[in-house]
């Protein structure tokens, strides 16, 4: 998946908080720089607020946009396909909303189509707005799922999510290679035994562990 700007940006409507300036946020950088012991007057560091703003526009782009919209645009000539579609090993990266830091992972999204379909790449895009926000990795996954089964309406919604926190591995309890996987399922999938079987078979995940 881009690690860019994602697609159209939506309007701030008049009930949500308003951003900060960009002066503003180079400036909270700048505290952030002297409060860990350096000077952000020095020569490597002068530029460095002004880059971490341009870094955070990219990491945070998820906030400009409505994932319910990217799925509103669906296509009814499927000759009557109401089978599985899955969407595996869709690479992302977030942020901790504990710590700030990375979470870098894949996704995996099935769903049992009722008469209509929608773009893979609006499924990718829905991962990748949700990811590009602050959240924990239970948050994302049950946002992933909940969007498409709004506007799609499937028989079923399974999302996997399979990820590494940064925050784990470099400060704290410092176990890396540790992956924490989460996953939601709806409709179908969570009452046919051997319908989320297959799906876990699809994603290589072994059914007997997940039941």
């Amino acid at each position: 998946m881009s690690s860019g700007v994602i697609g159209t940006a939506r309007l701030r409507g008049p009930g949500e908080r308003q951003r900060p300036s960009r002066a503003e946020a180079e400036a909270a950088v700048r505290v952030l720089i002297e409060w860990a012991g350096d000077d952000p007057e020095r020569k490597g560091l002068v530029d460095t607020p002004a880059r971490v703003a341009r870094a955070y526009k990219e990491f945070f782009s998820g906030y400009g946009f409505d994932p319910l919209d990217l799925l509103a645009r669906t296509f009814e000539e499927t000759n009557d396909y109401d089978d599985m579609i899955v969407l595996r090993d869709m690479r992302f990266e977030s942020h901790c909303e504990h710590h700030m830091v990375p979470i870098i992972g894949k996704a995996h999204v099935a769903y049992l189509p009722t008469g209509r379909v929608v773009g893979i790449s609006k499924l990718a895009r829905v991962v990748e707005v949700y990811a590009k926000r602050l959240q924990i990795q239970e948050t994302l996954t049950s946002q992933v799922a909940a969007a498409i089964d709004q506007v799609l309406r499937p028989r079923g919604v399974a999302v996997v999510v399979e990820a590494a926190h940064i925050c784990m591995t470099t400060r704290g309890i410092r176990k890396p290679g540790v992956t924490m996987v989460t996953r939601r399922l709806l409709g179908a999938f969570r009452t046919d035994a051997v319908l989320r079987g297959e799906f876990l078979a699809s994603i290589g995940q072994n059914k007997e562990r997940f039941g």
